[in-house]
């Protein structure tokens, strides 16, 4: 079969588009995926330049999330068929380990995948949508609603907003009726976020975001914040480092800091006195479950939930999709297609 396919840790020019791969072939539990779309996140670039203490076997195909059609089933496999039309959760909650990282991912025609992974594609839910949801909106559906439990009438501020976890906060806080702002890095970017629904638009790169949050929310206060404006009851910020402490800064008293990752830095300098004095809540969120994807599923067939797909690639040019994705000039998802 044809894949993307990697054989040691490095840049992605290292990698090698392959026409001769061998075919996957299942074991007990498993189904083989014809893959139809596979969505590209910022993690299958750390799988590629290699992660602290993660040993991943060689070669590797990568692509964590994927969408396609059932084209063989394996022995002990009940309730599926040859041709049913599924979704894979990337995280094999049974036997442990993850797609394009412990064994092979969706950059490739054909993927063995455990049974137990597959959730079922709604009618009128198409391969490419799909596969954009389950680690990137799989993510922000946590972090949002499951976890953080965004409402109506709450004031959002978003940093890294142009990204597949970014552009689905957008959504979701506007779905429930949230006034959102958003930071992103050029102006290109923050008019694709306005037309998905952001209200107030930050350019981090000319402006300091967090003079913005307070001329938009206001600045926080300990005393009197029940006259607004009083800064923002919702940060969401996942990309840590130099971010975090401004961060906290923008939320009013009470207000929640959501997190789900540190793309900018994991160890941050911390301000621990505005957590006590404004009584703060940190609240992280760890991947997602897969009954948030069942969720998410449920928003697109009812057409309240569009991702937002910024670049389409063939599987042969893969590279450059990964280039694409590693370089952040996309707002959105980048998808992957035979």
């Amino acid at each position: 079969m044809r894949a993307i396919v990697l054989h040691r840790h490095g840049p992605i020019a290292d990698m090698t588009y392959e026409t001769g791969f061998p075919d996957p072939t299942p074991k007990s539990g498993d189904v083989i995926v014809r893959v139809k779309a596979c969505a590209l996140n910022y993690h299958d670039v750390f799988t590629i330049r290699s992660m602290p203490g993660i040993k991943i076997s060689m070669p590797r195909i990568v692509g964590l999330d994927l969408a396609g059609e059932i084209a063989e089933i394996g022995p002990d496999v009940t309730g599926w068929k040859v041709g049913d039309r599924v979704l894979v959760d990337p995280i094999d909650r049974v036997r442990g380990g993850l797609t394009g990282e412990t064994f092979d991912g969706g950059m490739a025609e054909y993927v063995r995948i455990g049974a137990h992974q597959l959730l079922r594609l709604p009618e009128g839910v198409g391969f490419d949508t799909a596969a954009a949801l389950p680690c990137a909106y799989g993510t922000a559906y946590r972090m949002m609603m499951t976890r953080g439990a965004v409402k109506a009438g709450e004031k959002v501020l978003i940093l890294g907003a142009s990204g597949g976890v970014g552009t689905c906060c957008v959504q979701l806080a506007k779905l429930v009726g949230a006034e959102v702002a958003v930071c992103a890095s050029s102006e290109e970017k923050l008019q694709r976020l306005r037309a998905l629904g952001a209200d107030h638009l930050i350019n981090y790169a000319t402006e300091n975001f967090m003079a913005a949050s307070h001329r938009v929310f206001g600045r926080p206060r300990v005393f009197g914040a029940s006259a607004p404006p009083d800064g923002a009851d919702v940060v969401v910020n996942f990309t840590g480092g130099d971010t975090w402490v401004p961060s906290i800064r923008c939320l009013r008293r009470q207000g929640r800091l959501l997190t789900c990752g540190a793309t900018a830095g994991f160890d941050p300098k911390e301000d621990i006195r505005y957590i006590w004095t404004f009584e703060q809540n940190i609240m992280g969120s760890n991947g997602w479950m897969k009954e948030d994807i069942e969720a998410l599923l449920d928003l697109v067939q009812q057409g309240k939930l569009d991702p937002c797909i910024d670049q389409r690639f063939k599987l042969a040019d893969g590279l450059a999709a990964l280039h694409a994705l590693e370089q952040r000039t996309i707002t959105g998802k980048i998808i992957v297609e035979p």
